[in-house]
């Protein structure tokens, strides 16, 4: 079986989805499956994968669900122990899986490792900022400021989405950070301070270009772990303060499209965090 299985997700991405797969080809370490779930291209996403070397790539095709359904998929097909991801539009270095493989046999007791990235927008470097530096250990609190795991970094055992369950396919966006809330609950994440995933941003085709008021999802992703989840009340507490922080946001730009629906949004707001407050006394 392999040791790690690589899950790429793809919509429309023939040109990027060539390099994302031969940046995994061509690694050191060759214990690995690679998983395409292809969501519903209309390009030539699957010629691009029958041209390419096939004996450790399985190819899945689906109706277009979204990326959270797509990487849903790639998990319940993984065969390997340890689960990397990787967009479509990204790549890994030629050591990534190794090193990874030598951290994990040096922290056994870590089921969530992550690695530092290289940023490109619009082809130019991007210097990280300080609020993007990545964490290590429990970084609930950290998750909840930020979504500050990308996926494409993170490599992740199997036994994790059995104990915290797989990608919200009703979010269409930050499905990322709402899942990483729910994983660091119950488990730390080892840091790899090597740079080993290149990313590339700024087109139009991302998520994020696509999907305006992000913090909509974030705040709809911290009210459904306040709901289902039995947090603490530290934990409940800072949950409410970034709900708040996330809710504002929001608001604000609603405040300047439709200023009915913001103060209707606001009143459920008040109204949610007046409960979940009560218990704190």
């Amino acid at each position: 079986m392999p040791f790690f299985s690589v899950i790429i997700p793809v919509y429309n991405r023939a040109e990027f989805l060539k390099i994302a797969v031969e940046s995994v080809l061509a690694q050191d370490f060759s214990n690995f499956e690679i998983i395409v779930v292809d969501d519903g291209s209309t390009d030539n996403t699957k010629q691009v994968i029958e041209s390419s070397p096939g004996a450790k790539i399985r190819y899945f095709y689906q109706e277009n669900k979204g990326p959270s359904s797509a990487r849903n998929l790639g998990i319940r097909q993984a065969k390997g122990q340890f689960l990397c991801f990787l967009d479509s539009d990204d790549r890994f270095r030629l050591n990534k899986l190794s090193a990874v493989y030598e951290y994990i046999k040096k922290y056994p007791e870590y089921k969530i490792f992550h690695t530092e990235e290289v940023w490109y927008k619009n082809g130019k470097y991007l210097c990280p900022k300080k609020n993007h530096k990545k964490p290590d250990g429990y970084i609930f609190e950290k998750a909840l400021k930020i979504c500050c795991i990308s996926l494409s970094t993170a490599v992740i055992h199997k036994s994790v989405f059995e104990k915290t369950g797989l990608f919200d396919e009703n979010l269409p966006a930050c499905e990322d950070y709402e899942f990483w809330l729910r994983a660091s609950l119950n488990f730390p994440v080892k840091l790899i301070p090597k740079h080993l995933t290149i990313k590339e941003g700024g087109r139009n085709d991302q998520q994020s270009k696509k999907i305006p008021a992000l913090d909509r999802y974030r705040y709809e992703a911290i009210k459904k772990l306040i709901e289902n989840q039995k947090l603490p009340k530290d934990k409940l507490d800072i949950c409410l303060y970034y709900l708040e922080e996330k809710a504002d946001i929001y608001t604000k730009g609603l405040l300047k499209r439709d200023e009915k629906k913001a103060k209707e949004f606001l009143q459920r707001k008040n109204t949610f965090i007046r409960e979940w407050k009560k218990l704190l006394k």
